[in-house]
């Protein structure tokens, strides 16, 4: 045997580069489009049959199933998709991912792309040091497609010749005269293939070979298409381990909407395969036998998936019941927690910021509860009553600062991947917003802490005490509600920044009033000292609470208050 250990060294080195090239080229994509990618997700899932279009839209653009899954599984764990959004979603990836392989047939076995694969490094590589973000990532768009094709060349190049080793195809031929036996066993290789190397691109490559050079037959080579379908299902089940129950019956269904298929599909499979063949004969026929065989495995993917879809698009109601029957909601579901992203889930770096952006605005609103609960502490009277909301505040601190290390630890694994120097401003942006928004946190709970050490002297403020500080915490809560207002906004330029700063120069003037108003009364026995001290502080840490606020507006908007 010819082949030797340093040949089959060449081959794997030769799949690295092709899926190092599917890598880069994926996520430039991913980031010259990510912010629209994020738009199209979430608006363009009105009914299945948008969600469909949807589906194939960005798997064809991004050339990644697995990302776009990954991506719709943490939309769900996120409450913006919905279960029955998120099927038709993935139906939709399952028929953008074919189009993979119609560029590896097309470029990869009629046109020479190995030829040009150096003038287009060489194209890529002044692009990728530019200071401009978008032809940073059109340069590495095109770093990627020219190393997927150098990839590919390099595999047709070094696997084996049969000709020369005859032992190894004698191997292969041991399994394919079984019959219909052989087509499910290579159905399961290509299952397992495609769970371990994690790209359904690279099994496909790898399968458009081996028919290509005779290897296998071309039966053999849909019944490992049909086993990649299956195995590159695993991805998001994997990725929704440890996300919530809505999330991981997204990753089931899709799953059970790709075994299903590839089921109906066995058991029409010889009529089908005459149907793909009598198709690319008519309209895509070809002198070159190789070109042939890889456009006809090309249509079974493409067939297969779109008329899955069509035979199941119906049934997306009858999907959703039977999934939600596997995986029960519990109750922890429901729990105080992170709702948009988890510990042990992270998507592709682009779209994982929107998730992100999210959780902090979902985190300044728990905040703004736990301020009300301040409020409502200022005048609970019952002992009891005043312990257990006491604690209700002191348990949100405990969560908020989960929360900031929870959100900045995960902004920080996003910031390793891929990004555009945009998004790596935005995630420092957001690391700010998260810091700020605890403080936030920690102000709430200083003014209960103040509130309870004045209720222990067994004391009360005065009315006219009682008015400033109503009047104080009012104009806290106007900065607070224009806060989230700011957050929820998509387009920044058209938010009213000046409110925030207009509010907090009115605390700032009203705080340095009192103060001076306080040595008055004092003097004036209109209270003791002490109470006055306490009716300061809370005024003091209003203030330093609505400062807090304006630097989480600042963060998020870019815009400096004039007047600091």
């Amino acid at each position: 045997m010819e082949y030797s250990f340093y040949d089959l060294l060449k081959l794997i080195g030769s799949l690295g580069m092709f899926l190092y090239g599917m890598k880069i080229m994926s996520e430039a994509l991913q980031k010259v489009a990510g912010d629209k990618l994020r738009n199209i997700l979430t608006a363009m899932t009105t009914n299945r049959f948008t969600g469909v279009l949807t589906g194939i839209f960005i798997t064809a653009l991004i050339q990644s199933s697995s990302a776009t899954t990954v991506m719709v599984v943490s939309f769900v764990n996120a409450g913006l998709l919905t279960l029955g959004e998120s099927i038709s979603v993935i139906m939709g990836a399952n028929i953008g991912t074919t189009v993979t392989a119609w560029i590896i047939s097309i470029f990869g076995f009629k046109v020479d792309m190995a030829a040009l694969s150096l003038p287009l490094l060489g194209f890529a590589i002044p692009l990728m040091f530019s200071n401009k973000s978008k032809r940073k990532s059109i340069g590495e768009f095109v770093f990627g497609f020219a190393f997927l094709f150098m990839g590919l060349a390099l595999l047709k190049d070094n696997a084996p010749d049969l000709e020369q080793n005859p032992e190894m195809l004698a191997f292969v031929q041991k399994y394919t005269d079984m019959g219909f036996g052989s087509i499910i066993l290579f159905l399961i290789i290509g299952t397992i293939l495609t769970m371990i190397v994690q790209a359904s691109a690279a099994t496909m490559a790898i399968t458009l070979i081996m028919v290509a050079n005779g290897w296998i037959s071309l039966e053999l080579g849909a019944a490992l298409v049909l086993g990649e379908n299956i195995g590159t299902t695993i991805t998001a089940n994997l990725a929704a381990l440890t996300a919530n129950t809505q999330a991981k019956r997204a990753a089931f269904a899709h799953c059970l909407f790709n075994v299903i298929g590839v089921f109906w599909v066995l058991l029409i499979f010889h009529p089908f395969m005459h149907a793909v063949e009598w198709i690319v004969d008519t309209f895509f026929h070809t002198d070159n036998m190789a070109v042939e065989t890889s456009y006809k495995l090309s249509a079974f993917h493409s067939m297969f998936n779109i008329c899955n879809v069509f035979v199941l698009i119906g049934f997306t109601k009858q999907i959703e019941k039977l999934v939600s029957r596997f995986f029960k909601m519990k109750e922890e579901d429901e729990a105080p927690r992170l709702r948009y992203i988890t510990g042990g889930m992270l998507s592709t770096a682009e779209l994982s910021i929107l998730q992100a952006k999210k959780e902090i605005n979902l985190f300044a609103k728990r905040i703004y509860k736990m301020y009300g609960m301040v409020e409502e502490l200022l005048h609970t009277t019952k002992d009891d009553d005043f312990i257990k909301l006491f604690s209700r505040i002191e348990k949100y601190e405990n969560i908020s600062d989960n929360m900031e290390i929870e959100i900045a630890d995960y902004l920080n694994r996003v910031s390793e991947g891929r990004l555009s120097s945009e998004s790596k401003l935005k995630i420092r942006a957001m690391l700010r917003e998260v810091t700020e928004i605890e403080s936030i946190g920690d102000s709430c709970y200083n003014l209960a802490r103040i509130i309870a050490r004045k209720r222990q002297t067994g004391q009360d403020f005065v009315e006219k005490q009682y008015d400033h500080i109503h009047f104080m915490m009012k104009l806290t809560r106007d900065a607070l509600e224009h806060m989230l207002v700011v957050l929820d906004k998509v387009d920044i330029k058209s938010t009213d920044v000046n409110k925030s700063f207009n509010i907090e120069h009115e605390i700032n003037n009203y705080r340095n009033q009192l103060k001076s108003q306080n040595i008055l009364d004092v003097s004036n026995k209109e209270y003791d000292y002490q109470m006055g001290v306490y009716y300061m502080d809370i005024i003091i840490e209003c203030e330093k609470l609505a400062d807090y606020v304006v630097n989480v507006v600042e963060a998020y908007t870019g815009v400096l208050d004039p007047q600091n």
